[in-house]
């Protein structure tokens, strides 16, 4: 914890110095409070921790390592799952192995964090010079993949998920997903938010005696997602919502960012996606609505 925090002052301390000067010992105090009650909210959680709870803990985590077996959650309901550490690895080359990623022998991680902060700072229309920063990883790192296991299906496959929070673009991924909401509206007519609002839904819609419910599902929907395709639908669409050409161009670019920084790390090794959208990036939902919106039919801007 000691480690995160100095990390975190770091981090801070850099993006104050790119601050007006003015502005710098307010920002300095907030920081500082901040980590202040970081600190201490992680002690007072330690020292509400009984013995008992700690030994077990503690012998739980030797039994996994004695055992070289790893703990990992359920795709479906509030259960963890405990397996042997090579086969949650095996797990994890098979969705790799069959969907199109490759292994790369270097980290683009700085060349990635490079392009990242010259896009922002060409960023004119869209991020004022004083918050550029704001949109920048100052201690960017590769994405990591961890898997949870589909208990419910046979051989128990796993479902990826890839922290992206650190990742170059995430923070830029993020503003992409505010702006384009501002800019592209979408009707979001087939999009329910959870099983009441479906409920709802249903109740409204005429039934009859021979109607059939019908569940479809994408299998690994973002990685199967044409980036091409849905560039050059986004940039119809913001034609057609009369958005300034400047405007275009920059978003345009936030866009080719975000989807070339398709890569995560996992056991040691860079993986590359060769196609699709990355998983765990936040602007990856927006575009898949982009692609598979009802407005995106022949005529539909007639």
């Amino acid at each position: 914890m000691i480690q995160r925090l100095t990390d975190f002052a770091l981090e801070a301390e850099t993006a104050i110095n790119s601050l007006p000067t003015a502005d710098r010992p307010y920002y300095r105090k907030q920081v500082s409070t901040c980590i202040t009650q970081l600190h201490l909210q992680n002690n007072n959680k330690f020292s509400h921790k009984t013995h008992t709870e700690w030994s077990t803990l503690q012998t739980i985590k030797a039994k996994l390592k004695k055992n070289d077996a790893v703990v990992t959650s359920a795709d479906k309901g509030n259960t963890l799952v405990i397996l042997p550490t090579t086969q949650y690895q095996e797990k994890l080359r098979d969705f790799t192995d069959n969907n199109n990623f490759q292994i790369s022998n270097t980290d683009p991680t700085k060349t990635f964090q490079k392009h990242t902060r010259k896009v922002i700072n060409n960023s004119t229309n869209l991020i004022n010079p004083d918050s550029r920063w704001k949109y920048t990883n100052l201690n960017p790192s590769a994405p990591t993949i961890r898997g949870l296991a589909k208990i419910h299906k046979r051989d128990q496959p796993i479902r990826p998920i890839v922290n992206w929070r650190n990742a170059p673009a995430y923070k830029l991924a993020k503003l992409f997903t505010h702006k384009i909401q501002q800019l592209v509206p979408l009707p979001f007519t087939f999009n329910v938010k959870n099983t009441r609002h479906l409920i709802q839904e249903l109740k409204q819609t005429p039934l009859t005696p021979t109607s059939r419910f019908a569940s479809l599902d994408i299998s690994n929907i973002y990685s199967n997602v044409p980036t091409k395709e849905s560039r050059i639908i986004l940039e119809d669409l913001l034609s057609h919502n009369t958005v300034d050409p400047q405007t275009i161009k920059e978003v345009l670019q936030w866009y080719d960012t975000i989807t070339q920084q398709n890569y995560f790390t996992n056991n040691g090794n860079i993986i590359l996606q060769k196609a699709g959208l990355a998983m765990g990036a936040p602007s990856s939902g927006i575009i898949s609505e982009i692609l598979c919106n009802p407005w995106n039919t022949p005529n539909s801007h007639s």
